[in-house]
């Protein structure tokens, strides 16, 4: 480990990263408390589809040596391994070096424009270097030979693979300890070519529909890798008479990739919204990006088991006013959260989002982006026609720190040892792969986790004067 610091800074580094951590705490648990009921009502939030898991630890790892504003940082570099819910495992490698990976994060899988690969000419390379290198290619004796180090081990392979993933996905002069796994960074660095992101493993496009009683509402297209998935109808029972159709009126239970389904909602029912699900066991492709609910080291996908995946579609219905479907998705080009809403009923729908007040007229679609700082939470609802929400919660986390400052601007405390080739440490930040505890919370510049408002953000539909039949 190098460092330079004197115990005097650090102690002062030290008080600083605790002062951020407990003005970042008092904000997360002031919005927690004003969207507590919220979040309790709308269920999970909305993710856009695929897998979902835990961050474990660093399963196999080696050393690295970050060089950056003249100072020399050593750290870990190799594969993480992530739970999935509902069964599964995944390796990852981290694509976001000086950030911290927080023990126990919830991670979703997420389209490259939703995170730091976003306008990253090299994020094509990254997926080349995951396809051929250790985990994807197991034979260590092929791999040494072609990257002419004689004796890799899996901690080499890892390590050296980390490092040259690091070079294209933050910019970072880093090199492997070990010989041998500096060799094979280098060779794949060199050899590294384009390819195209991969597809998602799950998704439903769009993921919100709206329309009239009496109508199939949809079509709701399924995207996915697998064989087949699962269709699970709408479970509330006030909703009985809603239905997952296909475009001929029967009942759908399983589907395939293209399929096209349906809300199937009768005629005489009250004005509402209802929510399916499909779900899926299938491997997720290599290369896919998972980005955390919270400030924790985007992952990209090494290796992936027989892993559960699963996606939601909403739809919400009236007999006659504004009738919206809403859906949300991070847009890393224009710095923020790219809010959709269509509206599919016979009058505007009218809201206020950010203090700006935003119209849809009958029959229309719009687009509204509301704008976040780097390394800014959200955690808000959107209310709709008949008792109908989405919660959305994440952090938009575009920019590796390269892009933001560098690694010695990020120096709040002194980095603590890393432990090279065994266990994984079991402290809360896990970010051994990255600069870990030497790249803290970043208080000085204040952009310290803002959650928006914390309060419901509500989209009010028109109201329109009674008619008479």
């Amino acid at each position: 480990m190098f460092s330079s610091l004197s115990a005097s800074p650090a102690r002062r580094r030290g008080a600083a990263r605790l002062a951020a951590a407990t003005l970042v705490s008092g904000l997360v648990a002031a919005g927690l408390l004003v969207t507590a009921g919220v979040a309790a009502a709308d269920g999970t939030p909305q993710s856009e589809g695929g897998a979902t898991a835990t961050i474990g630890g660093l399963k196999t790892y080696g050393a690295a040596v970050v060089h950056d504003g003249g100072t020399d940082e050593q750290v870990s570099a190799g594969l993480f391994e992530m739970s999935v819910d509902n069964g599964g495992t995944l390796q990852t490698y981290c694509i976001d070096i000086h950030n911290p990976a927080q023990k126990d994060a919830k991670y979703h899988e997420t389209p490259w424009s939703g995170t730091s690969l976003n306008g990253n000419k090299n994020a094509g390379k990254i997926r080349w270097i995951l396809r051929n290198s250790y985990p994807q290619v197991n034979n260590l004796a092929a791999l040494a030979a072609k990257a002419g180090a004689n004796g890799l081990t899996e901690q080499d392979a890892a390590a050296g693979t980390q490092v040259a993933i690091w070079r294209y996905s933050d910019g970072a002069h880093v090199d492997a300890v070990d010989p041998r796994a500096e060799k094979l960074a280098d060779y794949l660095e060199k050899s590294a070519q384009d390819l195209p992101e991969p597809s998602a493993s799950l998704t439903l496009d769009p993921s919100a529909v709206s329309g009239h009683p009496g109508e199939r509402l949809g079509p709701v297209t399924v995207h996915t890798n697998a064989d087949s998935v699962t269709v699970t109808p709408p479970a509330d029972p006030t909703m009985s008479g809603v239905k997952v159709v296909d475009k001929d009126g029967k009942e759908v239970t399983s589907a395939a990739n293209g399929t096209r389904i349906y809300f199937q909602v009768p005629k005489k029912v009250q004005d509402g919204s209802a929510e399916l699900t499909v779900q899926a066991s299938t491997t997720v492709p290599v290369g896919r990006a998972f980005a955390s609910e919270t400030r924790s080291q985007t992952q990209i996908l090494a290796g992936s088991s027989e892993s559960t995946v699963s996606a939601t579609a909403t739809a919400s219905w009236a007999t006659t006013g504004a009738i919206p479907a809403l859906s949300a998705e991070k847009d890393c080009a224009k710095g923020g959260l790219d809010i959709t809403a269509a509206n599919t009923g016979d009058a505007p729908f009218t809201f206020e989002l950010m203090g700006a007040s935003h119209s849809v007229p009958a029959g229309k679609t719009r687009i509204v982006t509301v704008p976040l700082q780097e390394d800014q939470a959200y955690d808000f609802s959107i209310k709709g026609a008949g008792g109908f929400g989405k919660w959305f919660k994440g952090v938009l986390d575009c920019k590796t720190e390269s892009s933001t400052g560098g690694l010695a601007a990020q120096l709040l405390t002194e980095p603590s040892p890393a432990t090279v080739g065994g266990t994984a440490p079991t402290d809360t930040n896990l970010a051994e792969t990255g600069t870990s505890s030497a790249t803290p919370i970043i208080a000085g510049t204040a952009i310290a986790f803002v959650v928006i408002g914390g309060a419901t953000l509500v989209l009010l539909r028109k109201k329109e004067t009674p008619t008479v039949d």
